[in-house]
């Protein structure tokens, strides 16, 4: 192999390496976007638009027009109405085992939740922090409002 085929491999693999990295780091899917939603990452914020990756730690909010539906690898479902303030805090989901963990907080507005594999396989490993309540997930389907530091169930 010639040194110019050696530096070729290594570079194609180092590129691999990079997706994979890349798309290991993905934990869900925004489906449905309306209005004005978007995704705060690293300091920056982004438009949530139809198919945007969503990553652990990521921030998604809401305007007062706004709307969003998210997909995540476990097939939990979000959805958060206007003026809406959803962290993803932690995140990790095995497909093979349906093992994880979900923390997610809602600082203000509303979030129906459809829980996925990580709730379904352990209840426990599943909660939503509010301004004033932390939920834990037991059943598959909830609604939660967050407004001025109350939470209303």
């Amino acid at each position: 192999m010639t040194r110019s085929h050696r530096i070729l491999a290594a570079a194609a693999v180092s590129l691999a390496l990079a997706a994979g990295t890349a798309c290991a780091a993905d934990i869900g899917q925004v489906k449905v976007a309306k209005g004005s939603v978007t995704i705060e990452r690293g300091g920056q914020s982004i438009p949530a638009t139809l198919g945007a990756r969503l990553q652990q730690r990521d921030v998604v909010r809401t305007g007062a027009d706004g709307s969003v539906g998210i997909t995540m690898s476990d097939n939990s479902l979000l959805s958060a109405g206007p003026s809406s303030e959803i962290a993803l805090d932690q995140y990790s989901f095995d497909p093979t085992t349906n093992d994880g963990r979900f923390d997610t907080k809602l600082s203000k507005g509303t979030l129906a939740v459809v829980s996925g594999r990580i709730a379904k396989q352990s209840p426990k490993a599943m909660t939503v922090h509010t301004p004033g309540a932390t939920l834990g997930v037991r059943g598959t389907e909830f609604v939660v409002s967050a407004d001025g530091g109350r939470s209303v169930r």
